[in-house]
């Protein structure tokens, strides 16, 4: 038998970082650019999507645009919650203003004979993609939906017309300095089990 030790060695070393990802939310400068950048937007690119539709679209927010697409946001929960607007406005200021990079991340939705369901959750699997280069990369980042990833009229300022849709954004930047516990890691026990055949005959 082949030795494929060291061929397999730096698959595991990857597989080790990938297992040591997190949401992180306290970040701070930098924000990846150039080539960091467009490494990640390959990865989301890299994503399965049944029938070839390649629905995944992505919206890159930074530098002075954060500030705009703000004071869109108020514009948007304006509409929708006028009771709540004047306290959501400077929670959603504050959002973009502390955030270095936002990627909104949509689905452009084809009818046919993919269902929709199927298209977004290419999407998501995009979004996944993107997290994980993000960290593998040294940055940090956070998937993050709220009443904003399903305002229509968020989704339209973005480009995403019903029945396109937005799956939401990932906040993006270098994790900074943070004392809280890191979260455990959920029971693989819990999660998983194992189909046999004999409990398809008993039922």
């Amino acid at each position: 038998m082949p030795d494929i030790t060291p061929a397999r060695e730096p698959r595991l070393l990857a597989l080790d970082q990938l297992l040591s990802r997190r949401s992180v939310g306290p970040l701070q400068e930098p924000a990846p650019e150039g080539a960091d950048l467009d490494l990640i937007l390959d990865a989301g690119l890299r994503a399965p999507d049944h029938g070839r539709l390649r629905p995944w679209r992505f919206v890159v927010i930074r530098g002075e645009a954060r500030l705009a697409y703000g004071e869109k946001l108020v514009e948007a929960v304006a509409l929708r919650d006028p009771a709540n607007a004047a306290t959501l406005a400077e929670r959603y200021r504050a959002w973009v203003r502390r955030t270095p990079m936002l990627i909104a991340v949509g689905a452009v939705v084809k009818p046919g004979n993919i269902p929709e369901i199927e298209q977004l959750l290419a999407a998501g699997a995009a979004a996944m993609n993107m997290l994980n280069a993000l960290h593998m990369l040294g940055y940090g980042g956070m998937w993050v939906t709220g009443p904003n990833a399903y305002d229509p009229n968020v989704n339209t300022l973005l480009g995403f017309e019903a029945p396109s849709r937005l799956v939401g954004f990932l906040t993006v930047g270098t994790p900074a300095p943070s004392t809280a516990p890191v979260p455990a890691r959920p029971d693989r026990a819990a999660h998983v089990s194992e189909w046999k055949a004999e409990q398809s005959s008993a039922s």
